[in-house]
């Protein structure tokens, strides 16, 4: 059965949503269908706002729809911890757990090799430049237990070498092969509590 154009558009831009499969589409499309013409107006307007006016904050990488971001400027949050995540849904997902106080830095990619991706020279050096500013002298790298998270991982620690920080890894706490984003409370709590040390803070020369 060939159904309207508009219709199958719909179904076929809400199949793109992560986890989203052919009949879930379908029902989708048709509850916006059914709903008064004021919400899908109203959802095509927020979808250009969301556009318009969010982008990554200059200094951690952050969504945010001004720069810098809320978290950057909020001054009771701890400067020398800096938390390294890979995307913003991570950061988030920590963020709401309330289980960490620090500051935070979104990479925006990570090291997959299958996938064509790498931390690049600009990607490093916004991390630099981060370091630098915030005088860190920590840095927790809150990548996924996976073995993409463990070449980011080892390749940060080697980007890392050399400065004056120290650098932890969030423990297993996480599910192997899990993500950050879907794990709870209780579960990022132990991880980042539960730290392992990768490299020892060195004092500096008097």
């Amino acid at each position: 059965m060939a159904l309207p154009d508009p219709f199958e558009r719909l179904t076929a831009l809400f199949r793109k949503l992560p986890g989203v499969g052919n009949k879930t589409a379908r029902r989708m499309a048709f509850f916006v269908l059914q709903q008064p013409p004021s919400y899908a107006c109203e959802l095509a307007s927020c979808l250009e706002r969301l556009k318009e006016s969010i982008f990554p904050c200059s200094r951690c990488g952050n969504i945010t729809d001004r720069d810098p971001c809320s978290l950057c400027t909020d001054l009771l949050r701890d400067r020398k911890t800096l938390c390294v995540v890979e995307t913003a849904e991570d950061l988030i997902s920590i963020e709401q757990a309330g289980v960490f106080s620090g500051v935070y830095h979104v990479l925006g990619t990570r090291v997959s090799p299958l996938d064509g991706e790498d931390l690049d020279e600009e990607t490093l050096d916004r991390l630099g430049r981060h370091l630098e500013e915030d005088g860190t002298e920590e840095v927790i790298i809150a990548t996924n237990p996976c073995i993409e998270g463990d070449l980011t991982f080892h390749a940060l620690v080697e980007f890392l070498e050399g400065r004056n920080v120290k650098i932890s890894r969030i423990a297993y706490g996480l599910p192997v092969g899990g993500t950050i984003e879907f794990a709870d409370r209780t579960t990022l709590l132990a991880a980042l509590e539960s730290r392992v040390t990768a490299k020892l803070f060195q004092e500096k020369d008097d």
